[in-house]
């Protein structure tokens, strides 16, 4: 399951050593809708990867800092650095393919 940014400092997130999947979402998004229960599918699967949630609108600063122009936005932190980032909908083997790619 994913775990929801509550507005704890966000270095303390992607910090961490290893793979950090940050999906930033709008609730009133069908797309976001549409990527969640795939991101929960994965974050169950991959258990050496963590996956956050940040709603843009209530965590504006963080969307700002990682120039997030549109949502679903998901950003791959690796050791505390981005590595990629992808914007839309994508299926799941996608999504794991690419994440692997960064393992």
């Amino acid at each position: 399951m994913m775990k929801e940014y509550q507005g704890q400092e966000f270095q303390e997130v992607i910090g961490v050593q290893g793979l950090v999947l940050v999906d930033f979402f709008a609730t009133w998004c069908g797309p976001c809708q549409m990527i969640m229960p795939v991101l929960d599918q994965l974050a169950g699967e991959m258990t050496d990867v963590q996956f956050y949630k940040v709603d843009v609108d209530k965590h504006r600063s963080q969307a700002v800092e990682y120039q997030v122009q549109g949502v679903p936005t998901l950003v791959l932190f690796k050791d505390g650095e981005v590595v990629a980032r992808a914007s839309g909908y994508r299926p799941k083997a996608k999504i794991a393919e690419w994440i692997n790619s960064f393992k």
